[in-house]
């Protein structure tokens, strides 16, 4: 099949310019490009090309003050004002455990970096923008009123690239696929005995990586004690719920390169066309509810008792979102959120085919 050819770097930065008001991620896939080249293209023009060193932005983000954070995959958008604090580096695996900003990260995935200004009247927005090798967005970081523009200016000095190119040279998208039916890689009696052994959630990513199963591929095997498939209209159920009861919850949207958090009661749940939105002050979630394929409860046992989440799945059988009721390690779930779990509107198992 013939591949469409790229837009030049002219043609995009003047595809932007008619169309000023249009997402980036919109009108990247309106012009058969990455969101990574888009920016890429605005190189000398307002856009500056930064290495994504991920340990020296995350304590060079430290000095920066507030500032919006935005974690996101195809149908949930994360965002979270607050500092970056608690910052913990590594190699493989970071980490930012602030009061609002709670990041799990894996630097690896991380392949380009921009820093980028855009004047909107009188007002100019500064933002840094990290993706993966396919060009795919897997953080952003958003300058707010209080922000430090001079720690900001310094940190872009430091991590900016020799390269400043117009253009960027980005990888497919995988299409990983994880709605197909298992492939026996463990039996069923293999699952259960080392799900009951569980004495940790964290334990659940190397319990699927030993077994050689997906998450979702897992849940639909393991059984109704460890998990039962809801109704799609369970998520809107719980957001309004757990506004109404003032619930403390923690609600995690990921992608390959980026997992945030937020802990805390919600507030303004808002069904505006198919997006389920959450507008609080510091904690805004865009959820594209008609994505959702899959809505499973799942009970992981734990030295503290068993812990219940409510996760969400697309048509390629990807995690979309994922809740749990607010706890501390050392401490029973909270009641209020295993009764709300095990109440949402469930589907019999049989219809789960």
């Amino acid at each position: 099949m013939h591949q469409r050819e790229k837009p030049s770097p002219e043609r995009i930065r003047r595809a932007r310019e008619d169309s000023p008001k249009i997402r980036d991620r919109d009108l990247a896939a309106q012009l058969g490009i990455s969101e990574a080249e888009l920016f890429a293209a605005h190189c000398g023009f307002g856009t500056v090309r930064i290495q994504p060193r991920v340990n020296d932005v995350l304590t060079g983000l430290e000095a920066v003050g507030e500032v919006m954070a935005l974690t996101r995959n195809d149908s949930a958008v994360h965002e979270k004002i607050g500092i970056y604090d608690k910052v913990f580096t590594g190699k493989h695996h970071a980490m930012v455990l602030g009061k609002d900003i709670d990041l799990r990260i894996f630097p690896n995935v991380w392949a380009h970096g921009f820093a980028v200004e855009t004047r909107d009247g009188r007002e100019t927005r500064r933002s840094l923008q990290f993706f993966d090798a396919a060009g795919e967005a897997v953080h952003k970081v958003h300058l707010r009123p209080s922000s430090n523009l001079y720690a900001y200016q310094k940190l872009t000095d430091e991590l900016q690239s020799s390269n400043q190119e117009p253009i960027v040279s980005v990888m497919g998208r995988s299409a990983e696929n994880d709605a197909r039916i298992p492939d026996q890689a463990a039996t069923v009696d293999d699952l259960r005995e080392h799900w009951r052994r569980l004495t940790d959630v964290h334990q659940f990513f190397g319990m699927l990586k030993a077994l050689n199963l997906s998450r979702r591929q897992a849940v639909r095997m393991v059984g109704q004690d460890y998990a039962w498939l809801l109704d799609n209209a369970a998520v809107s159920a719980m957001f309004h719920r757990a506004a109404e009861d003032e619930m403390p919850i923690m609600c995690f949207v990921g992608n390959r390169g980026c997992i945030q958090i937020h802990s805390g009661p919600i507030k303004s749940v808002k069904q505006i066309g198919p997006c389920i939105n959450v507008l609080d002050e510091t904690f805004h979630l865009h959820l594209r509810a008609h994505h959702i394929r899959e809505v499973w409860a799942v009970r992981k046992p734990t030295r503290d008792g068993h812990v219940t989440s409510l996760e969400a799945y697309g048509a390629n059988g990807k995690m979309i979102i994922q809740f749990f009721g607010t706890r501390k390690e050392g401490e029973p779930e909270r009641y209020d959120w295993r009764l709300l779990a095990e109440n949402l509107p469930r589907i019999p198992r049989s219809t789960a085919a």
